[in-house]
């Protein structure tokens, strides 16, 4: 049988209005199994898909959003240094060759490409390598040095200006945000220039 974790969720508490009152939830044989084991698999194994397989040809230009959220959710899972180790965030993760389990070593460590997105025309993080500043992969990439705790560390302080630069000039008269030089305007680009300036406050 697969791995599961067990969830006992019993009550919920409404504080809407002031009312303080339990509010009964799911029994917890009611509640459906959790596949621990599943979940982090899957999540490692996303990694090792992205060079070969065509979903990762599709979604190349997506790659620094798909990597935040790949490590947020693991971290949900697993404590930070076991998620650096196995992602290999700030060091170069040992991976296994599925064929024939040998050990292979990947060419760099998740910071090393994250500094590869880094558009210094413009000032922005690009989605992957060598592509155009835009605020979506700028925030992602912030949040990624966040988790890793990198914010305040040489490699980023060296460019956390023109990064801050990127984000305010993309403000348009009218208090909304573009998303790049192209000048798509969206309320989704509002949210990441303010968080991403939130965070380098």
């Amino acid at each position: 049988s697969l791995p599961t974790t067990t969830i006992t969720i019993s009550t919920m508490t409404d504080v809407s209005n002031g009312n303080k009152a339990s509010l009964p939830l799911l029994d917890s044989e009611d509640v459906p199994p959790f596949y621990y084991e599943l979940h982090r698999g899957y999540i490692i194994g996303l990694a090792s898909k992205m060079a070969t397989s065509f979903e990762g040809a599709l979604t190349e230009h997506l790659r620094m959003s798909g990597v935040y959220w790949s490590l947020t959710a693991l971290s949900l899972l697993l404590p930070w240094s076991q998620v650096d180790a196995v992602m290999g965030v700030t060091t170069v993760a040992t991976t296994t060759n599925e064929n024939d389990n040998e050990q292979e070593q990947p060419q760099q460590s998740i910071l090393d490409w994250l500094y590869t997105c880094y558009d210094e025309r413009t000032g922005g993080f690009g989605g992957n390598t060598d592509q155009d500043g835009h605020l979506l992969y700028t925030l992602s990439a912030i949040q990624i040095l966040a988790l890793a705790d990198q914010l305040d560390k040489p490699r980023f302080m060296a460019i956390r200006e023109s990064v801050v630069q990127f984000m305010v000039q993309l403000q348009q008269p009218d208090g909304s945000w573009a998303g790049d030089a192209w000048g798509e305007i969206d309320t989704r680009f509002s949210y990441c220039a303010l968080s991403g300036l939130a965070q380098l406050q």
